[in-house]
């Protein structure tokens, strides 16, 4: 299990006139009287991945806490043809330079004192990733923090945290992302007592966490654009499952013996873990789950929805054809060849635990981003509930 530690320094942003913004390193290196002060500064977590450009502007509240001032989100694709051709395509590279500078002129506009602007899996993977890494700084002054796969998870972890059942022993947080799945087992200290990593969440350790290389992105090229029948489509989406799974196996392996160690021990008493999901794949499928004609993020985020209702909801999404799928509210042509393989990760997710729920986040990186700034900043607030 890799060390999962305070995260590397905050990116730079270049102001109007060719300034460079504050450089949270620089920052936390003034005497404190020097410092800003992180009651009144204005924040921003910038996400990178494999398939969307997010960025959240934020202002520090009570409590270790912030109040949203803007946010931003494209659909890039910058990992598009990553796993075939091993590198990021100048179209996709365009496509993500052009979002990266409209967040960095939002950032600017709001005056916006401390940045951290990470990239994930599809920079990670890319031969090129490092010149797209040098282009972006030059291009727009934002310095592109290529994170671990471990800092990924730990940053979706601090950013669903809320959401954590604390009346559950474990919880199996997940985030699919574009270019690959972070999946994180976490336990809850009892009495003080718990093994595993340290995440800055009081009372709650990572016992164990897993990269699948497998995203929406990257899973759905690996089958055609439509196998033309229900059959075909079927036969494609029990392939996606099956790739997925083999990454899985080692993390199904581990919750099989705990529950076996448990059923030896008290033979009935089975124990449910807490099944905590965040991804457009996860609040889309929330979201058609509730009925809504249209987004809205304070009835998905923190939805309870039954597992069954899901695993149905993803059949009927896989036996039709993109068309068809394209035409269903809150999925269109822009996710319409992603949703699918999505679904087929969360369907291998929801295969991990006999949970007959799923607690939905709309939330994840971003959020986690913040709460790290603003425990870092103020010592006081930890990146608790």
């Amino acid at each position: 299990m890799a060390d999962l530690g305070l995260e590397p320094p905050a990116g730079t942003i270049r102001l109007k006139g060719g300034q460079e913004g504050i450089d949270a390193v620089a920052a936390a290196a003034l005497p404190a009287r020097e410092r800003f002060d992180a009651r009144r500064s204005t924040m921003a977590a910038l996400d990178l991945g494999t398939n969307n450009c997010r960025l959240l502007i934020a202002r520090p509240t009570a409590h270790g806490e912030f109040q949203v001032v803007d946010a931003y989100s494209r659909i890039v694709r910058l990992g598009e043809g990553v796993v075939q051709s091993g590198q990021l395509s100048g179209e996709a590279m365009d496509r993500a330079a052009n979002a990266l500078a409209a967040c960095a002129d939002k950032l600017t506009r709001r005056g916006v004192t401390q940045v951290r602007s990470v990239a994930t899996e599809a920079v990670r993977r890319a031969r090129n990733g490092p010149e797209f890494v040098r282009r972006i700084y030059h291009e727009t002054g934002l310095a592109l923090d290529v994170i671990t796969p471990s800092e990924e998870a730990r940053l979706a972890v601090i950013g669903c945290q809320t959401l954590l059942d604390r009346t559950l022993r474990r919880s199996l947080v997940f985030d699919i992302g574009g270019g690959s799945t972070e999946v994180a087992l976490l336990e809850r200290e009892i009495d003080g007592q718990a093994r595993g990593i340290p995440l800055g969440v009081p009372g709650i350790r990572m016992r164990a966490w897993i990269s699948v290389p497998w995203g929406v992105v990257s899973l759905a090229e690996t089958e055609h654009h439509d196998a033309g029948s229900v059959a075909g489509r079927l036969e494609a989406y029990g392939r996606m499952k099956r790739r997925v799974a083999q990454h899985l196996a080692p993390l199904s392996r581990r919750l099989a013996a705990r529950q076996r160690h448990i059923d030896m021990r008290d033979p009935g008493g089975g124990e449910y873990v807490q099944l905590l999901g965040a991804s457009g794949t996860v609040t889309t499928l929330a979201s058609l789950h509730l009925g809504l004609p249209h987004y809205d993020r304070r009835q998905v985020d923190g939805t309870i929805a039954p597992a069954a209702a899901m695993r149905k909801l993803s059949y009927e999404l896989a036996i039709r054809s993109p068309a068809d799928r394209a035409a269903v509210p809150g999925i269109g042509t822009d996710r319409a060849d992603l949703v699918v393989a999505g679904c087929a990760i969360l369907e291998v997710l929801m295969d991990l635990t006999p949970t007959p729920t799923l607690c939905v986040a709309d939330r994840g990186i971003r959020e986690g981003i913040l709460r790290s700034m603003i425990a870092r900043e103020n010592p006081a607030h930890t990146v608790a509930a």
